[in-house]
């Protein structure tokens, strides 16, 4: 079986979805020796994803997200001989000569389609074309495939429920001595420190994070810092905005996108991590920093007590005393801490990317 899976989005953005093709791909190589992948890449992208010999790249012209998506894109696709087009962007080709999977990651865009700039509503406004073109769809939580019955009208037979996990990286460190200090000298962190990754987009609710941080300096006055990781979305300028109106430029620190080896150090250096997002497909952060052993907050809505079950404290993504309260309790209550450290090391490993893998790899063959 000859089977493509669009990877352009890497190019673009290593943010959820970006992580998602990179783990899936990564797995997959090390399952399966017998079909033929052939990996789309954007031809400004040099990035190897795998070295499997059935693994061969093909540099695709389109650029994700394009306007002329729907002409070009066929016509690139069409002359390689795929059985199966794997699409994790939501979107396929809607004209093509092969089966069709598409990923779901959450549906947010239509949940909150004031969040969206005009360009993303241009792309995503093809969900319900891509559902009714699609053969089979992957979605990544239990709630995504319920959203996605309701609020598109799909036949449950038609998706499948497959989750994501952590990446293998993400592991508790035992040297925390050097994990601070590694934090200090790359990022002047020194003091105890909340940590929030994601990207900076609406959905992610940093404006409720931001006042209930200020109201946690103001009425408990601990020595602890906000450091916000993740790359600017759309609609960001008002968090830089409300920063600087609660006075917090000194207590939040803005690290942009880094690499997995920092993130690594973050998620062991932070003493818990915050996840207020109004809605989540399925949610990353909070499963990455369990598997770190690191003490999570997470909003009590969507796919995210599917995620972290009863290894996480759950507050109301709006209730911003809520997340003052929880984070205090977190910070000064080490037997909070502990329970949570080891829930979470638990949670964490119920997740795997070769299960995922392995799950995927059946789809693909029951179409094929």
């Amino acid at each position: 079986m000859r089977i493509g899976i669009d990877a352009r989005l890497v190019y673009y953005s290593q943010a959820g979805i970006g992580q998602y093709i990179l783990n899936l791909v990564r797995e997959l190589a090390h399952l399966d020796r017998e079909d033929d992948f052939l990996i789309l890449q954007s031809r400004k992208d040099q990035t190897v994803l795998t070295e499997g010999e059935n693994f061969s790249r093909r540099s695709l012209w389109t650029p994700s997200h394009h306007r002329l998506e729907q002409w070009t894109l066929p016509l690139e696709i069409g002359p390689l001989g795929l059985d199966i087009l794997h699409s994790p962007d939501f979107i396929p080709p809607f004209r093509r000569n092969c089966k069709s999977i598409i990923t779901i990651h959450d549906l947010a865009f239509l949940l909150y389609p004031h969040f969206l700039t005009a360009e993303s509503a241009r792309y995503y406004g093809q969900i319900d074309q891509a559902v009714r073109y699609t053969d089979h769809i992957i979605a990544v939580s239990e709630v995504t495939k319920q959203d996605t019955i309701r609020l598109l009208g799909v036949p449950q037979s038609k998706i499948t429920v497959v989750y994501e996990a952590a990446n293998p990286a993400y592991r508790p460190l035992e040297d925390k001595r050097r994990v601070q200090r590694e934090c200090a000298q790359r990022y002047g962190v020194s003091t105890p420190f909340i940590l929030f990754v994601s990207t900076i987009e609406p959905r992610k609710n940093l404006p409720t994070l931001l006042r209930a941080y200020r109201r946690l300096l103001d009425e408990y006055k601990p020595e602890v810092r906000l450091v916000v990781v993740g790359e600017r979305g759309w609609l960001y300028d008002q968090i830089f905005t409300l920063t600087e109106e609660l006075n917090l430029k000194d207590g939040v620190l803005y690290l942009g996108r880094v690499s997995v080896r920092d993130l690594l150090l973050l998620y062991n250096a932070a003493q818990l991590l915050v996840h207020p997002a109004l809605y989540e497909g399925f949610g990353l952060p909070p499963l990455e920093a369990m598997a770190c052993g690191t003490p999570t907050i997470v909003a009590h809505v969507s796919s995210l007590p599917e995620v972290v079950g009863s290894a996480a404290l759950l507050v109301d993504p709006e209730d911003e005393y809520g997340w003052t309260v929880a984070m205090w309790r977190i910070l000064t209550d080490d037997s909070l801490r502990a329970e949570l450290r080891e829930k979470g090391l638990k949670r964490a490993r119920l997740f795997s990317w070769e299960k995922a893998a392995r799950e995927t790899l059946a789809l693909y063959r029951s179409l094929g």
